[in-house]
């Protein structure tokens, strides 16, 4: 199979840019179009397509995300994405797992955001934060971690702890397992606001693109006041987004790198984000070797 490193993203592809994907504002479409220009209304129609779409089936990706530091330091982390789909609606889940010792003792640690999308309702975010703990009687050497079928590091008697709640408001501006990638971006949820415009149509990497201009009803000090996105005119998928503070500063670069066709159908391979004001980098890539 080959990759393709510009192109469209298809619907499943999308999902994984999060689901990293799309919504519909309940309401939004009930406005008054009269009050509303063309390029509103226009932004809203695009939108609610984008929300309507949804994967035609179940899958599960795996990768790594590697992130790096407005200081340069280096971290990452194996991921799995996990979609999965039902007549209402569908459920994308992140899982990231790792793990650290010394001497004398080991933690293990997983993270889980979930994005519950239902036709024509609000996202709902979900994160559970579970880890373990393990004291070492004969030093490293006599340390073996067993991974359970998840890939989650387990040892006998370890004591563990696990906590699960929701996110919502402005939680969901908040960074997933330290990367550059914040909750909301996991389930697109620009899209679900009511603020949406085409701004004009234009070529983007290679592909004839329209610009969607989504605006934050209430825009925090730490969110998203707006999100500019290049869509693929083709495909639907999302090309390139820029994502602008409360000032109107440019806070994040999305950009998908490359793509693979799987079982007939193209799907995200790699994509990276860059935050302009921290100077930090996050890529996710996934292993479609396998898939």
């Amino acid at each position: 199979m080959k990759s393709a490193s510009q192109g469209g993203v298809s619907i499943p592809a999308r999902r994984i840019l999060a689901a990293l994907v799309l919504f519909f504002v309940p309401g939004a479409m009930a406005q008054t179009t009269n009050a509303l220009s063309d390029a509103e209304i226009q932004g809203l129609k695009l939108a609610q397509q984008l929300c309507e779409a949804r994967p035609a089936e179940n899958f599960t990706n795996c990768g790594t995300l590697q992130i790096r530091d407005g200081e340069g330091r280096r971290s990452k982390f194996p991921l799995k994405c996990e979609v999965v789909t039902a007549r209402a609606g569908w459920k994308a889940s992140y899982i990231a797992n790792w793990w650290d010792e010394n001497t004398n003792e080991w933690n293990s640690y997983m993270n889980i955001i979930r994005v519950e999308h239902s036709d024509r309702q609000p996202n709902r975010y979900e994160k559970q934060v579970w880890s373990e703990h393990g004291m070492k009687s004969n030093g490293v050497a006599s340390v073996v971690f067993i991974l359970d079928k998840n890939g989650t590091p387990t040892m006998q008697g370890a004591a563990d702890s696990s906590a699960t709640l929701a996110v919502a408001g402005q939680e969901i501006f908040t960074p997933f397992v330290s990367s550059d990638f914040w909750i909301a971006d996991l389930g697109l949820e620009f899209f679900h606001w009511p603020g949406q415009k085409v701004l004009k149509k234009e070529i983007k990497r290679s592909r004839g693109c329209t610009v969607l201009e989504s605006t934050n009803p209430d825009p925090s000090t730490n969110g998203y006041a707006r999100v500019v996105s290049w869509i693929d005119n083709e495909s639907g998928g999302i090309v390139q987004a820029e994502a602008y503070d409360c000032k109107n500063k440019l806070l994040k670069e999305f950009a998908p790198k490359s793509f693979k066709k799987v079982n007939g159908q193209w799907q995200l391979e790699e994509m990276e984000i860059y935050n302009d004001q921290t100077g930090s980098r996050t890529r996710l890539d996934f292993d479609l070797k396998h898939q």
